[in-house]
Parts: C-alpha cells; structure tokens; sequence
C-alpha cells in the first residue's frame, strides 16, 4: 500500500508510526504545510512546557528510522490536491489537527485576541506578523485549560526568565517590554470543573517574581461536583492545588506581578472605546446540583485593558475534504470518512484530549484502514515528488530538518545568558530561510522574515475569523 499522511504533527506522526509497525507491505509519504515537522508541539504550546522536549525526542524517534518519508513546507489544497494524492495513493489520511480559535458569543468578542492567535506569535510561526501589541497592565484570559495557563503564564514571566526558552528574537524583545501586572484568569464554573491539569497548575506557582491568587469564596462543590471528584484523581489533586493558592497568606504576594483565578465568573461582554478594550464584564454563577451552574445576575466590572479567549481551539477545512462547519470537523467513522479517505487527531474527534488520546485515536482509524485494505484500488505508479518538482514546490525533507534543527541549536548556543550558559535554540522564524536551510542553501541575514513569503498566505489572509494583531 501507498500512504499520505496529512499533518506532521503528534497525530499525523503516531498515525504513521502504527501503521509502519503494523506488518503491512506499506510506503507512507508524511505531507506537512510548514517547512518543520511536530506540529502543535512546536508551534501551539508554550516554549517553557516541561514536556516539549519529552515528546518532540519521542516524535523525531519516529521519524529518524526513515521509514517514514517527510514532505514538508507542501501544503495539501493548495499545492497539491487532495484528488491528486488519490490517484497516486491507495489512502489518504487527514491528520491536521485545530489551528484556529473557537467562537466567543458575546458582545464585544471582535476586540479579544485569540490566544491560538498569541500562541502562534510567540512559538515563531512563520503565517503570522511579527509584532504583538503588549500594552495593557492589566489583562483578561477567558478559559480554565491549559492554554489559559500557557498565556497568563507568557504574559507574566520576566524577561530574564522567558529568554532561556527557544523563542524567537522579535519575540523577547516585545516580551522584555511588556508592562503587565496582573492577569486574570475566568472561568465561568467551580474548581472541580477547571480544565487544567495538576502538572501545569502545580508549576504556575514555580514562576519567579509571580504571584498566583485563587480566592476562597472561588470554591464550592455541589453532589454533581463530588461526584466528578470521586471519579477523577486528576480531579482531586486539581483542587488540592487551587486550594493551596488560595490557603496563601495575603501578606506573602508582594511579587511585582500576579496571576489571579477566578472560578464561577461567566463573561457577559467585552467593554471597550474605539476598538480598545477598557474592561471586562462578568456574571457570578452557581452550582445547581449536578455541577452545572446559572447565573445570579450579580455582575461585575474588572478593569482590564486587553482579553484574550482561549475557549477552545477550532479545525480549518481542506479543499476536496467534508467539513462539519458547525463542528469544526471531517465527518467520519471511526477515521472512515469516504472510500480511501480517513481522519486522525483533532480534525477527526475536535480539539479534546492530551498526546495519550492522540494515540487511542490513531490506532483506531489505523486499524479500520487495515481492515479497508482489500478495497483499496492500486494507485498510479508516479512519485508525488516529481508533480511537486514540476511545479517548483520548495519542499523540505526530514534530512532538510535535521539541517534547520542543528541551525537553531547552534543560534542558541551562540548565545549567551547573563547568568551562565547558553540557550539550547533559538527558533527561525522566517518562511523563506527555514526552507533555505532546509535545502542546504544560505538564508541570508534575516531570520524573522514577514508573513507571506514564498507566496503562502498570512494568517490574515487564510482567516475570516483571525484575532490578532494585523501588522
């Protein structure tokens, strides 16, 4: 069998490993529309995630064998069709994962940034501006999970403590600017509710000179609240770690700047003039027996000068792939979406569930696409490279990464730390001098580049619903 595999990232990449593993007589060509493989791993969490480096080791794993041939900076529905990779492919599987922000439904949302907006910046994606206006002192995040976290957490680190991660330099350097002093988080249910983990919870409270406020009347459990508890251990060591934050003494927050978390807080609207935001509203809620809430109609007004929601991420649709719009998904079953035509990973079952979930999700349209195998019509003999040749696509390979890998490492360790030491990487930015590298050739001295080269569209561009800053 002839595979594509679309999307380089945890799913595409596991999707790809299971089946070469599987015993099959199998060639899978992995395509990626960056011109660097990981995905999510390496533009959607934050630089100072403890696990970034576990999972990227266990991805390139995969990766380096070489049974697994990488395609990258081709992006599918515009470089190449999804009807041109069926008829050179015995199947087709759709791994691209969620790259936008969910909706907001309120009042004033248009001046929120999308925290998958933000995020992007500041990991270096190429599709996005350069610039992000860090303004405001005191900010809102909408959101209880993990990226709420990963932003108030960028937000809030000291200069000196963000540039030992591999960001970018346009990034430290509006970072290193940034006058905020406190961030608040919302959420609109109670702290067995909360969608955070322990683990990034836990390390919230590690970050120098930042304060981490939880509030005591924050906390309220309901017999749908306990019950949640009692089924979860994850739970329980949730709201143990909520607990401790808000046990603090008060005369122990002194740091200059601090995180607070706000539970049973639902945001209402937006307030702002001229497109500026000046403040936030909420909607006190309580439980109601089975750990939902509704409102009290008790609103508050939090003084806030810019807000970013992180409510979830959003999937984009590939031309000539069935989309449920309302959904954000390919429509399937079980991966099965059409005859030679399957879906792994967010695209598949939304954004929901950690690397674990990634694999369970793998294995199961992996093996249906096993059990599909005797349907499968043979494919024309013709390489898709020579199509991609034919059209001048600058594709990038994983030798090609490996290149722009020992880049990036030997930026960082060319640059030295005020305390000692040097940092591990430092991320390339532009579009244009990583498929440079990638190629064996000079980049030049740019390495930020713009958004927009080698003819990809910007983030602007590709999104009706894009939340950041325009410049």
């Amino acid at each position: 069998m002839k595979i594509a595999v679309v999307g380089a990232g945890p799913a595409g990449i596991y999707a790809s490993d299971i089946l070469a593993k599987s015993g099959e007589d199998v060639e899978i060509d992995l395509f990626e529309r960056l011109p660097a493989p990981y995905g999510l791993v390496r533009y959607g969490v934050a630089p100072d995630h403890p696990r970034i480096k576990q999972i990227i080791s266990a991805l390139y794993k995969i990766l380096q064998r070489g049974d697994i041939r990488l395609l990258g900076n081709v992006e599918v529905g515009r470089d190449v069709s999804v009807e041109e990779l069926q008829e050179r492919y015995d199947a087709v599987i759709i791994a691209t994962g969620a790259d936008r922000d969910a909706p907001l439904p309120i009042p004033g949302a248009d001046m929120a940034y999308g925290a998958a907006d933000f995020v992007s910046w500041y990991d270096g994606h190429p599709d996005y501006p350069r610039h992000w206006p860090l303004e405001a002192r005191e900010v809102a995040v909408i959101g209880v999970g993990n990226v709420a976290l990963d932003v108030a957490r960028v937000l809030s680190k000291h200069p000196e403590d963000i540039i030992t991660t591999e960001i970018p330099e346009n990034v430290a350097e509006s970072l290193a600017k940034n006058p905020v002093t406190d961030v608040h988080v919302f959420g609109r249910r109670g702290p067995a509710q909360v969608k955070f983990t322990p683990l990034e919870l836990r390390e919230l409270g590690k970050v120098p000179g930042v304060d981490v406020i939880v509030y005591e009347d924050d906390f309220d459990f309901d017999e749908g609240s306990q019950e949640a508890l009692r089924a979860s251990k994850q739970q329980q060591q949730v709201v143990k770690a909520l607990t401790q934050y808000a046990s603090a003494d008060p005369s122990e927050h002194n740091a200059p700047r601090r995180i607070h978390i706000h539970m049973f807080e639902a945001p209402t609207e937006i307030v702002g003039e001229n497109g500026s935001v000046t403040a936030l509203k909420t909607e006190r809620t309580e439980l109601v027996g089975d750990g939902s809430v509704r409102g009290t109609g008790v609103i508050r007004q939090w003084p806030v000068q810019a807000v970013y929601r992180a409510v979830g991420y959003y999937s984009s649709p590939i031309e000539g792939v069935p989309f449920d719009e309302k959904r954000g998904v390919v429509p399937n079953d079980g991966g099965r979406v059409q005859p030679g035509l399957y879906a792994t990973g967010w695209i598949k079952r939304g954004p929901v569930g950690l690397i674990g979930s990634t694999k369970s999700d793998a294995q199961e349209t992996i093996a249906n696409l096993i059990a599909d195998a005797s349907q499968f019509s043979h494919s024309v003999d013709s390489d898709i490279v020579e199509l991609l040749e034919e059209r001048a696509v600058p594709f990038t390979t994983w030798q090609g990464w490996e290149l722009l890998d020992a880049y990036e490492q030997k930026l960082g360790g060319d640059y030295p730390l005020p305390e000692g030491g040097v940092r591990e990487r430092i991320k390339v930015v532009s579009r244009d001098a990583m498929t440079k590298i990638s190629r064996g050739e000079e980049p030049g001295e740019d390495l930020i580049g713009v958004p927009g080269e080698l003819g990809v569209p910007s983030a602007v561009e590709r999104f009706d619903d894009y939340s950041g800053p325009r410049g």
